[in-house]
């Protein structure tokens, strides 16, 4: 799966916050200034070449929606980052966003709960 650059991400963000929607959709929610309605067109079009989005025709009009879900392209790219940073350890980026960001020992137990709960899910379903 490739990279999307930071227009199509964030294009990518509201379409999968909308799950569907037109191009005058998409521009709504971008952040002042808005960039023009042919920026955002051409960048849909360039998402749907690359098939992370499909679309809906009616009439002269597209309604556009995600092929590929945010779960999807996160666990892929969040893969890459891992391996591309921290070796593939999870440990190792632990520590260094612990470090950076001064995490407290109240959050890191909030983070180790989490992770337990999210562990159980996983056994929990894939057991069924």
């Amino acid at each position: 799966m490739k990279k999307l650059t930071n227009a199509e991400e964030d294009v990518m963000q509201i379409l999968w916050e909308l799950g569907q929607g037109f191009v005058k959709d998409v521009i709504d929610r971008m952040p002042d200034p808005k960039p023009p309605y042919n920026t955002v067109s051409t960048v849909i079009r360039v998402l749907e070449k690359k098939e992370f989005i499909g679309h809906k025709q009616y009439g002269n009009t597209y309604e556009y929606f995600p092929l590929v879900s945010k779960e999807e392209y996160t666990k892929v790219h969040f893969s890459d980052f891992m391996s591309n940073y921290f070796n593939n350890s999870f440990p190792k980026m632990a520590a260094y966003f612990a470090r950076e960001n001064n995490i407290s020992m109240k959050e890191l137990e909030e983070i180790m709960r989490l992770t337990e709960e999210e562990l159980r899910k996983s056994n929990t379903s894939n057991n069924e």
